[in-house]
Parts: structure tokens; C-alpha cells; sequence
């Protein structure tokens, strides 16, 4: 599934515009681009963090887990709902665009992963490499691969934090009925609010 250089460019600079052409109320200026990787069918995250003064802060992140739609199609319609992101209080306003910058994580599809014993299940997560779904019959929570190192957690709490994400138990994950399953993410995001799109590597751990 690798990303062209190009293509993540070209991904941020669709949900960028997609995103201020819904905060500002007005059509989007081009249509999504529908050929190459585009036009197949990928999960996808949008990312929007609020950089002020050198310090950044979420600001909404949505996605598709799933590969549901044409890739191009997907962006658009995830950059609208982060930019509605409901865990805060009001949507993205159209003073806030110059301080945001925009992330695109690309997904492979999930894999299901387990061990002997349930305990053993951390052990089978590359940090900084594998974002995680934690699911069971009623609930799930998705962490994309950059949250762990973001955050500096070991295993068992970025394990712990999905299930919390999906709101059940921290221990969630060592219980048989859980679900636990991982993919990887092309992340591209712009180096400064509406700057340079460039791909992030991501630092792993052992």
C-alpha cells in the first residue's frame, strides 16, 4: 500500500481543502482525485491539531477504520465530520484555519492477533508501527499507531487506552470475549498550519 511522496501531499492538501471549504460554507474547488490509489478503497483518519507558539493540541480526529470507499472519496468525507469532531464543544471556526495543521493516516486493513495466554498479547504490538481496535459485541475504540509514541505508553497501556476508547474495562483486553486486532498507517501531515505535507516517520520501541 505504500504512499508516493506525491500522493500524501496530494491527500492532505484534499483534506485541507475540504475542510476549509466546510468551515467557510463554500463548495470545495475541485473534485477529489478518482484514479491510482485514490480510486481504491482504503481506511482513513483525518487529524487536526491546533499549533500555537510551537505547542500543539488535538483539535479533532475521524476516520473510516474500514475500507468502505474510494480513497479520495473517504477524505473528503472525514476532514467534514474532524472538523465537527463531537468530543469538542463547537466545531472548527473559520478563525481558527490559520493555526491548524492537517494529518492523513492511511490504513491497511485490521488483523486480528492473539497469544497462548491473553497476558502474552502485548508482546505481538510493534510500538510506533501497528494502531490498534479493540472490539467486543457492543463497543470499539481505534488508536492509530502514532498515539502510542505520542504519548509514551508501553504496551499494555496503549492496549489498556483502546479499551478505555471504546469505553469498557482498562482490562478489557485480557478477557476472551474482547477482540483485539492491529493495522499500520502512511501518515503524512503538514510540517506547519498549511504548510509543507511531508510523511512522518514514526519512532519505534521494542
Amino acid at each position: 500500500m505504500p504512499l508516493t511522496i506525491a500522493e500524501g501531499k496530494t491527500a492532505v492538501a484534499l483534506a485541507r481543502e475540504t475542510l476549509e471549504a466546510h468551515v467557510r460554507r463554500v463548495p470545495p474547488p475541485s473534485r477529489p482525485p478518482d484514479s491510482g490509489v485514490f480510486s481504491e478503497k482504503h481506511g482513513v483518519f483525518v487529524t487536526v491539531n491546533t499549533e500555537l507558539e510551537g505547542t500543539k493540541a488535538l483539535r479533532g480526529c475521524i476516520g473510516y477504520p474500514e475500507a468502505v470507499k474510494p480513497l479520495g472519496r473517504a477524505i473528503r468525507d472525514v476532514a467534514v465530520f474532524a472538523s465537527e469532531d463531537p468530543r469538542f464543544p463547537s466545531p472548527i471556526a473559520a478563525e481558527e484555519l490559520d493555526h491548524i495543521v492537517i494529518e492523513v493516516s492511511v490504513l491497511t486493513a485490521p488483523r486480528d492477533i492473539s497469544a497462548p495466554a491473553r497476558k502474552d498479547l502485548p508482546s505481538k504490538i510493534k510500538l510506533g508501527v501497528d494502531g490498534l481496535i479493540v472490539s467486543n459485541r457492543y463497543a470499539s475504540g481505534l488508536l492509530l499507531p502514532q498515539v502510542a509514541t505520542e504519548q509514551g505508553w508501553d504496551r499494555e497501556a496503549f492496549l489498556s487506552e483502546a479499551c478505555a476508547k471504546a469505553g469498557l474495562p482498562m482490562d478489557a483486553w485480557l478477557r476472551e470475549g474482547t477482540r483485539v486486532q492491529v493495522f499500520q498507517a502512511e501518515i503524512f501531515a503538514e510540517t506547519s498550519p498549511g504548510g509543507t505535507a511531508e510523511r512522518v516517520e514514526q519512532a519505534t520501541r521494542r
